[in-house]
């Protein structure tokens, strides 16, 4: 764990940089209420601990897009380019959700920088992001995340 640090000169070749893991964070009751009111998405799995209990996982579940966007926080976390003018989240590729995310379960991100393409002004990487749960047999996550990087 830590965060990768490089300088800008040094991004073009950074393709198979393992990354490692972040830190463990708890997906709260209250991160996921307040992910329902952003996204207008309050269906009773999430929502409604007491009904949740007799749902398909005996427990109320993160969202799937809530936990896609905890990367952000965990990327934050795991990697600095030094020497840029601006940082893009350019997108996603292959998005998947393997397993569900119960409240109150910790959950962390292993990256890896898959590849890197010049781009009009700067450099674009693509990094496998996978989320696991602590104790689980599958992954919560499985992307490909997309982010440019400006000198």
């Amino acid at each position: 764990m830590g965060q990768t640090v490089i300088s800008y000169a040094e991004l073009a070749n950074a393709a198979g940089t393992d990354l490692g893991y972040s830190e463990w964070r708890t997906v709260t009751q209250e991160q996921v209420n307040t992910f329902a009111d952003a996204a207008d998405d309050h269906q009773w799995i999430h929502t409604d601990p007491e009904k949740a209990k007799d749902g398909p996982f005996g427990a109320p579940i993160a969202h799937g897009y809530l936990t896609l966007s905890l990367q952000i926080a965990f990327w934050t976390e795991m990697f600095e380019v030094e020497g840029v003018k601006t940082k893009v989240n350019y997108g996603l590729e292959k998005v998947r959700f393997p397993a569900p995310v119960p409240v109150g379960s910790n959950i962390r991100m292993k990256a890896t920088i898959a590849e890197v393409e010049e781009v009009k002004g700067g450099y674009q990487i693509a990094v496998d992001q996978t989320v696991e749960i602590e104790g689980g047999a599958k992954p919560v996550v499985v992307s490909r995340g997309l982010y440019r990087f400006y000198a």
